[in-house]
């Protein structure tokens, strides 16, 4: 089964309003309650998600402000409304809350509303750049194969036993009604763990605020996201949110562990500082609770050996590729011994893993070269990515060509940054689209061509413009010969590209199989019959 969720009637607790608001009872600045309705239904902040008995939360947004809706939402059934203006200023005739922190609040009451799931559950968060869902998914396994009844909410997708639910088209944690609706779902189901990939936005926006975590993961912490935090610092403290509220999280009998990748100088000291019940370190070269002793790199294929805190030795055959991927085998390793799991289900869940949708995805058509579909959308993940790469073009005696665009409304430096890897990293490099929305695509690789000049590079030589990323793809196919490795990056798994404000239906593994047949993939508006 794949799709969004949907919340069924077991999966909640019908409550009055009052026995509801004391899950956030310190937040509470003002309240004009009328009556005690009873709530039947599911807290949304989208007006169009409510249910007749339902909360309707309001809060001002980035691009417009939920309590214009109000009437919407009690036309459709709001029996409450909590806000984060004061009762003189909205226009509601039901009763209403009004709070110090609207994103808190919306986090705790949906916690509230499904009986605090999480705190039935081990739960499990991990946060970086890069390395996020390949980490979650390689825990997952272990866990699996431990014979633990565990639960997956990643960017890609929620695994609650068969289920599989889709968590929406662009990479992001869902929101906190959707969080804690797929906790609740857990639960029901009869789990006992939970891992959640919990994304700075996620992190900065309250989302998994109410997940009491109990064990926390970093990967690590790089150039992304600026033009949402404002700054690297702002950045890296949203990410430790997950570290922080360990502390704060409902008590259980696990102990609140933080796991920290002392390889990432961006992450390691900041996040030691931050008290914690235990810290568990892991590192592929340097002393660590976790390490890698020695690691064997193949073009398809790693042989690690991994020490355990225990001083056991694992030896790991993988079919994941890369220093990165040992990085987050490590991760994984450390938090399930951690988490009391024995070392043969840790080798054992590692090894199962063959490969993350979208991330080093290869796409066979026959070809005599290597092509692969590759998540790399930051400077840090595209200069490891194109590193492994490079390590597999050279066991073949072949070249390393890529195309990868950057996304429009996001950080623009990482344009240049980028452009500048490829340029220093790649033999022939394609620019293209990635998700431009409301930006000027050419202004765009405007700044990646000039960037890849300053590199070093020659248009139509070393780099090409070709907009229309299903063109691109096939450019990028028409350039390898024999023994190349052709990479397509950015994109990975996701499902659709945005230009202007609307999603087009858009998979790089369809379009680099589409290329490598002889035909490029011509779904979205920059395509041309030519």
């Amino acid at each position: 089964m794949l799709g969004r969720i949907a919340v069924r009637p077991d999966f909640f607790i019908a409550m009055q309003l009052t026995q509801l608001l004391e899950s956030i009872s310190d937040l509470i600045l003002e309240q004009a309650l009328p009556a005690d309705p009873e709530i039947t239904a599911p807290i949304a902040e989208d007006s169009r998600a409510i249910q007749s008995g339902g909360v309707f939360l309001a809060r001002r947004g980035q691009s417009s402000d939920g309590h214009a809706y109000i009437q919407a939402a009690m036309q459709a059934g709001a029996v409450a409304v909590v806000g984060e203006r004061s009762s003189n200023q909205v226009d509601v005739d039901l009763p209403y809350v009004w709070v110090s922190d609207a994103a808190l609040a919306l986090a705790r009451l949906s916690a509230a509303f499904h009986g605090y799931p999480a705190r039935k559950l081990t739960m499990i968060g991990i946060t970086g750049t890069d390395g996020k869902t390949t980490t979650t998914n390689l825990l997952y396994s272990v866990l699996r194969e431990a014979g633990v009844a565990v639960g997956m909410i990643s960017t890609i997708n929620a695994v609650i036993g068969s289920e599989v639910l889709s968590t929406g088209l662009h990479v992001t944690t869902p929101t906190a009604p959707e969080v804690q609706a797929y906790l609740a779902q857990m639960v029901n189901a009869g789990l006992t763990h939970c891992i959640l990939e919990a994304t700075s936005h996620g992190l900065a926006q309250r989302r998994v605020a109410a997940c009491d975590f109990d064990l926390a993961i970093i990967t690590n912490i790089q150039h992304e996201h600026l033009d949402f935090h404002g700054s690297f610092e702002a950045y890296r403290e949203a990410k430790a949110l997950l570290f922080r509220d360990l502390a704060g999280s409902h008590r259980k009998a696990t102990p609140k562990t933080a796991v920290i990748n002392l390889d990432d100088t961006n992450s390691a000291d900041y996040l030691l500082a931050i008290p914690a019940e235990r810290q568990v370190t892991y590192s592929l070269s340097k002393s660590a609770d976790c390490q890698a002793t020695t690691v064997d790199f193949r073009p398809a294929a790693t042989h690690a050996n991994l020490r355990l805190p225990d001083a056991t030795n694992l030896h790991i055959d993988s079919a994941l590729v890369g220093a990165f991927n040992v990085s987050n085998m490590l991760a994984a390793a450390a938090a399930a011994d951690a988490l009391g799991v024995d070392p043969e289900a840790i080798k054992a869940g590692l090894e199962a893993v063959t490969g993350i949708p979208g991330r080093m995805e290869r796409i066979d058509e026959g070809q005599d070269f290597l092509a692969l579909v590759d998540f790399a959308h930051t400077p840090n993940a595209l200069s490891k990515a194109l590193d492994a790469g490079r390590m597999m073009a050279e066991a073949s005696g072949g070249r390393l060509i890529v195309a990868f665009g950057s996304a429009g409304l996001r950080d623009p430096k990482k344009r240049v940054l980028m452009a500048q890897i490829a340029a220093q990293q790649a033999d022939l490099t394609v620019l293209t689209a990635e998700d431009p929305r409301t930006e000027s695509l050419d202004d765009i690789l405007q700044i990646m061509a000039d960037a890849m000049k300053s590199a070093g590079g020659t248009e139509d030589l070393t780099f090409w413009r070709v907009p229309d990323r299903g063109q691109a793809l096939f450019k990028m196919i028409s350039l390898a010969r024999p023994g190349d490795v052709v990479m397509a990056c950015g994109k990975g798994h996701e499902q659709s590209m945005a230009f202007g404000t609307t999603e087009y239906p858009w998979d790089d593994r369809d379009a680099l199989r589409a290329a490598l047949r002889g035909t490029p993939l011509r779904t979205l508006p920059t395509a041309s019959n030519r």
